[in-house]
C-alpha cells in the first residue's frame, strides 16, 4: 500500500440507516433493505474486479439502534468478511487520519458530520487528539427534532456549548468532512462562480460560512431548498440541518478559515495501515511521482529536473520557502505529462489535469501554481498565449510570476535534454557578479544552440540578470 492512494472505482447508495435511530430505537426496514441490496452489489463488483482484501466498517446508526446486531449479521453474510463497528473515539480517529492523509500538515478541529453522528477532534500535523462523537448526524438531528428547525437549534446548542475539540478552534482551520457539508460545498462553488469544481481543499472564511449556513436555513424555512439540482434528492432534506450545525459550530469554535475535505474515515482506516515511514512521506509529491511515472517519458528525467531547479534557485540566490520549494518539485515531476498532446493544446490540457486532479495533500491555490508553472512550459511566455484570468485568479501575482519563472526554466531544461535522462546533470549554473552561465560540459557541447541561448536569456531576464551559454 502506498502514500498516494488513488481511487479505482468509487460508488455510493445513501440508504439513510441513520433516520428512525434517535426516535425508535431502530434501524428502519426499508433502509436495511436498501442497504442489504447495495451490499450484494459491492460484493459483486469485488469479484468482478478481483479484490484482494475488503474492509468492511460501519458507524453510529449500526452501533445505536437495538436491531444493529441483526443488521450487522446479515450484513457479513453478504460480505462475507467480518464488519468492523467503529466506537465514536475511533471514528473521531479515523477521520482525524483521513484529513492528516489528505491536507498538508493540518492545523485545527476535525469535524466528520455523517447520519448518525458529528465527531470532532483537534488535530495539529501527524499528532491527533483522542476526538468526542455527538448524536447531531443529518439524519439524527432531524430524527430527534421531530423536523422542527428550531427544536434542531436547541439540541444543536446544547450539545455543543461543551465540546470541548471547539474550545481549542479560535483562530484555526475547521475541517468540514462528510457528505452533507460536501453538498453545502457544492453549493457554495456553484453561487459564488468559483473557477474550480474540485470538492477536497475547498476553502472559505469562516465569516463567509457562517452567512452561507444562516441563508440556507432562511431557504430552508421559506421551502426553496428542494430545486437545487447540484445536490442529491436523499440530502436535499438534510442540508438545513448540515447548515444548523456549521452555524453553531463556527460560533462556538470561531475558527479562522473552513476547508473541506473528501478525505475521511475511509482514507483514515487505509493510511493507518501504512509503515510509520510511508506516513510521513508527503502525499502530494508521491501523487505527482505515480503520475510521472505513468506519463511522462522518463520518471528518471524528472527526478534530475527537481536537482537542476534546486542548483538554478540556490546559485541565482531566489528567496523561496518551504511551501514554495515542494510545489516546485511536484512540478517538475508534472512538467511533461502532457507530452502525447497535440502540440497547440499542450498547455491547457495540463492546466485542466492539474487543477482538476484527484488527489490531495496541496490547497487549491497550490494547484494553480504548479498547474501555471507547467502550462507555461507548454504554452511560452508570450502574450498571446496568456492562462485563463479564472486560473490565475487563484494565486496571487506574486505566484504567478513564479509560475512563469519555473515555465522558463522547464522550457530550456526541456530543449536542452529532450526530456531524456543523464543530460542535465552535465549542465552547470554559475554565477558572476549580475550575470548567470550555463556551462555544458565537453560531452554535451553539441547540444548548445542559437533557440538554446535564447531560452536561458529569457529566463535570467526573469530574475534580473544577463545570461550566456558557455562550452567547458
Amino acid at each position: 500500500m502506498e502514500r498516494s492512494l488513488v481511487s479505482i472505482f468509487n460508488e455510493k447508495t445513501l440508504c439513510g440507516l441513520g433516520r428512525e435511530v434517535q426516535s425508535t430505537g431502530l434501524l428502519a426496514a426499508d433502509a436495511i433493505s436498501k442497504a442489504l441490496i447495495a451490499l450484494r452489489r459491492f460484493h459483486a463488483l469485488c469479484k468482478v474486479m478481483k479484490v484482494g482484501r475488503v474492509y468492511a466498517i460501519a458507524t453510529a446508526a449500526c452501533r445505536d439502534a437495538k436491531n444493529g446486531p441483526d443488521f450487522i449479521a446479515r450484513a457479513e453474510r453478504i460480505c462475507r468478511v467480518p464488519v468492523d463497528i467503529l466506537s465514536g473515539p475511533r471514528e473521531a480517529h479515523l477521520a482525524a487520519l483521513g484529513v492528516v492523509s489528505g491536507v498538508h500538515k493540518p492545523d485545527g478541529i476535525v469535524g466528520d458530520l455523517g447520519g448518525g453522528s458529528l465527531e470532532l477532534t483537534d488535530v495539529r500535523g501527524r499528532r491527533v487528539r483522542r476526538g468526542v462523537t455527538l448524536p447531531l448526524g443529518s439524519l439524527a438531528l432531524q430524527d430527534a427534532s421531530k423536523k422542527s428547525l428550531k427544536r434542531a437549534e436547541r439540541i444543536v446548542r446544547t450539545a455543543l456549548a461543551d465540546a470541548m475539540p471547539l474550545k481549542a478552534g479560535r483562530g484555526r482551520t475547521f475541517y468540514a468532512v462528510g457528505g452533507t457539508w460536501r453538498a453545502l460545498a457544492r453549493i457554495h462553488i456553484i453561487q459564488s462562480g468559483y473557477p474550480l469544481r474540485v470538492m477536497h481543499g475547498y476553502s472559505i472564511s469562516a465569516a463567509d460560512a457562517l452567512s452561507f449556513a444562516r441563508r440556507l436555513r432562511r431557504l430552508a424555512a421559506s421551502h426553496t431548498l428542494a430545486d437545487i439540482e447540484a445536490v442529491a434528492e436523499a440530502r436535499q432534506p438534510l442540508l438545513a440541518y448540515a447548515a444548523l450545525v456549521l452555524e453553531h459550530v463556527i460560533q462556538v469554535a470561531k475558527p479562522k478559515t473552513i476547508v473541506f475535505s473528501t478525505y475521511g474515515v475511509r482514507e483514515g482506516l487505509l493510511y493507518s495501515m501504512l509503515p510509520q515511514v510511508e506516513q510521513e512521506r508527503d502525499g502530494l509529491i508521491c501523487a505527482a511521482q505515480t503520475l510521472n511515472r505513468l506519463l511522462s517519458r522518463s520518471a528518471r528525467h524528472a527526478e534530475e529536473l527537481i536537482g537542476w531547479t534546486d542548483r538554478f534557485v540556490r546559485v541565482a540566490k531566489l528567496s523561496e520557502s518551504e511551501d514554495d520549494r515542494r510545489l516546485r518539485h511536484a512540478a517538475c515531476l508534472l512538467s511533461d505529462i502532457g507530452w502525447r498532446v497535440h502540440p497547440d493544446h499542450r498547455g491547457e490540457q495540463t492546466l485542466s489535469l492539474i487543477t482538476n486532479g484527484n488527489f490531495g495533500d496541496v490547497s487549491h491555490q497550490g494547484r494553480a501554481f504548479v498547474a501555471l508553472s507547467v502550462y507555461y512550459r507548454y504554452a511560452g511566455l508570450s502574450e498571446a498565449n496568456e492562462p485563463p484570468p479564472v486560473v490565475r485568479g487563484l494565486v496571487t501575482p506574486a505566484m504567478d510570476e513564479r509560475a512563469r519563472l519555473l515555465g522558463a526554466a522547464f522550457r530550456v531544461a526541456h530543449l536542452i535534454s529532450a526530456a531524456r535522462p543523464g543530460v542535465l546533470p552535465a549542465t552547470h549554473f554559475r554565477s558572476i557578479g549580475r550575470k548567470l552561465r550555463l556551462v555544458f560540459e565537453h560531452r554535451m557541447v553539441d547540444l548548445v544552440a542559437d533557440r538554446v541561448g535564447s531560452r536561458f536569456k529569457q529566463l535570467t531576464r526573469l530574475v534580473g540578470r544577463s545570461g550566456s551559454i558557455v562550452r567547458r
